[in-house]
């Protein structure tokens, strides 16, 4: 048995410390606040904020776990080297936490060290940095903070008028002690897609079919797997997958996104070292394996014999509607009661308007075209909350 620290207990630290807790694991939750979502079924919980590297330096000498698997940004990520020389497996590593929890270390790694194709991208501390480099990068843009999550703080600025409420809300919307941005073109896409990527101590990188997604504000709304893409260009997406993971190091599980433009053109987007909010649709059995699976394998060094499609599946969120402590009322008779459909609630204490409080999943065979299931799985999301 390992005693692993998860530092994140939201829906998707929720999934994985169950994988983990069916395979005899032993897991303390970690979070800013009490009675998160993967505190509910973990062994231990600790709560702190992550951001305090002495506070989170007290609670790994109090538990020494034997594996730290972080599922948010806001951590003193620096500390993490530290632990891994104290022979602490960090997942996937240390190096690949640092790089990836600041889109201005991926995202240089990406194209300046890789030659990954990206959106051609600024940063900016000020006001007037901004303004200068959207001369460059030309309307519309995107604006994002360095480090932040759920699409918080994000923009599509249409015009020089609309730079300043953009830089502030970035500012706002960044997580951390990280008080700069970024300003990238907009990449006229025509869809996006997440490549979820298993990196292996002891086994070769595995790609999980693609899944398409929609974003709101870069906070996901719905997903769907497999999304439809030429081969050839699938083949230039798991090339950027791999040289991008191999260059972070680290076993587990990563999300890659993509834009997939008109001309058939594939962009690298972003990255995270860690089950994606998109990759959730896994759990709609369109997998042997889902994602919180999958990771739990390749953290522990586990085989992974193969990744195959069983089902063609969908999912949407369901949103709170309104600011109120508390859970709200679920309706949960209209999704239950159809077939091949699934739904997930969180166990969130608190609602804000849009935070995501549970998905619902619907599958069907795997060669089924997805736009029912996606209508279907949007429809009854919009049931769950009255």
């Amino acid at each position: 048995m390992k005693k692993i620290l998860l530092l994140g207990s939201g829906e998707l630290g929720k999934e994985f410390v169950i994988a983990a807790k069916r395979a005899g694991q032993y897991v303390i939750a970690c979070d800013r606040y009490a009675n998160a979502p993967a505190m509910q079924v973990a062994d231990e919980y600790e709560v702190f904020n992550m951001l305090d590297g002495d506070a989170l330096d007290h609670v790994v000498e109090k538990h020494f776990p034997d594996i730290i698997v972080p599922e948010i940004e806001a951590i003193r990520t620096e500390r993490l080297f530290d632990y891994e020389k104290e022979g602490i497996q960090i997942t996937p590593s240390a190096r690949a936490v640092n790089f990836t929890m600041n889109r201005k270390a991926i995202r240089d790694l990406a194209a300046k060290e890789l030659g990954l194709r990206t959106a051609k991208y600024f940063y900016a501390k000020t006001l007037e940095e901004l303004k200068e480099h959207s001369r460059e990068i030309g309307f519309p843009c995107v604006i994002k903070p360095l480090m932040s999550s759920s699409g918080h703080g994000q923009s599509v600025v249409k015009g020089a008028d609309e730079l300043e409420a953009a830089f502030n809300a970035a500012m706002e919307g960044s997580r951390g002690d990280v008080k700069e941005i970024i300003i990238e073109e907009f990449i006229h896409f025509d869809s996006e897609f997440t490549l979820l990527t298993v990196t292996q101590k002891n086994g070769p990188t595995l790609f999980c079919p693609p899944i398409g997604h929609v974003q709101k504000g870069g906070d996901y709304r719905e997903s769907w797997q497999p999304f439809c893409i030429p081969a050839d260009e699938l083949k230039k997406a798991e090339e950027m997958a791999g040289k991008v993971t191999a260059a972070l190091t680290g076993a587990g599980i990563w999300g890659v996104e993509f834009f997939l433009t008109k001309e058939g053109e594939v962009i690298f987007s972003e990255l995270s070292p860690r089950p994606h909010d998109t990759g959730m649709v896994t759990l709609a059995h369109t997998l042997n394996l889902n994602e919180f699976e999958l990771h739990f394998r390749a953290v522990m060094g586990l085989p992974i014999p193969a990744i195959h499609l069983e089902h063609a599946g969908a999912s949407a969120v369901v949103l709170a509607k309104e600011e109120k402590e508390g859970e709200p009322k679920y309706n949960m008779t209209d999704v239950l009661g159809e077939d091949y459909t699934r739904l997930r609630i969180f166990g969130k204490q608190e609602q804000h308007i849009g935070r995501r409080m549970g998905v619902v999943l619907c599958y069907g065979d795997k060669d089924a075209d997805t736009t029912p299931l996606r209508d279907k799985a949007k429809r009854l999301a919009g049931t769950v909350i009255k």
